[in-house]
């Protein structure tokens, strides 16, 4: 009867911890299709706005001989709204970033673009090449994760004007140098070094988790720093 027992209790932990192990895959595997689906999306749209800027350069001399022949004729008026004209086709293909790499314009121009809606400060450089040893999901995966918890923590603090997210992505020493800091007003949990989520709630750093395990997969490095009302997140990526 005992053993019986005690088997019964052994196989349902295999069970549970089976069970467990299956979802989390599956869990992980349906967040890796999303964001790939995500950073796809965005990838053809700023391909697609490449696209137009390079057919509006294209375009430049045939502006120019429009404008000087309305000049020629005295049809200032047209000049005008010719101007106006252009002037609204540049805007409309004008983005935040331009870094050189599609995958990181994508998902910077799409983050950098919602931290602008929510009254974020923003001060954001990037150069790097157009293409780089890293898949364009975990690029997606460490610069999306980085900016999400950015935004999310500038959004704890109540004053706009209190709110920044500095960015910063270079490539020195055959490495992706990647720098993300960030304002925040609230305390950070850690577990010794380690810390284990900058956000309140339920939520217990599944982001953090995210970037960790990318980072590692390509033997880089990754350093994490936190001061009063502020957030920092530096990135080191082997090329």
């Amino acid at each position: 009867m005992w053993y019986y027992i005690m088997g019964s209790i052994i196989l349902l932990t295999v069970i549970i911890y089976s069970l467990r192990y299956f979802v989390r895959n599956y869990y992980e595997k349906k967040i890796v299709e999303t964001n790939a689906a995500i950073i796809h999306s965005h990838v053809e749209e700023v391909e697609s706005i490449y696209k137009q800027m390079r057919g509006w350069r294209h375009d430049y001399k045939n502006h120019i001989q429009a404008m000087k022949a309305y000049l020629e004729m005295d049809q200032i008026n047209q000049i005008k709204e010719y101007l106006n004209e252009l002037d609204e086709d540049l805007m409309s293909v004008d983005t935040l970033i331009k870094s050189g790499n599609v995958t990181v314009d994508a998902v910077l121009n799409s983050k950098l673009t919602l931290a602008q809606s929510r009254e974020i400060v923003l001060n954001a450089k990037a150069q790097v090449p157009k293409s780089i040893q890293i898949l364009d999901v975990d690029l997606g995966v460490i610069l999306g994760n980085l900016l999400n918890n950015a935004i999310e923590g500038c959004l704890t603090v109540d004053n706009p004007q209190d709110r920044f997210i500095r960015v910063y992505i270079q490539v020195m020493k055959e490495q992706l140098y990647i720098s993300v800091t960030n304002s925040m007003n609230r305390q950070v949990r850690k577990i010794g070094k380690q810390y284990i989520t900058t956000k309140s709630g339920k939520d217990h750093g599944f982001g953090l988790l995210r970037i960790d395990n990318t980072v590692e997969k390509y033997g880089g490095y990754i350093n994490r720093q936190s001061e009063e009302g502020v957030f920092a997140t530096e990135v080191m990526l082997p090329l």
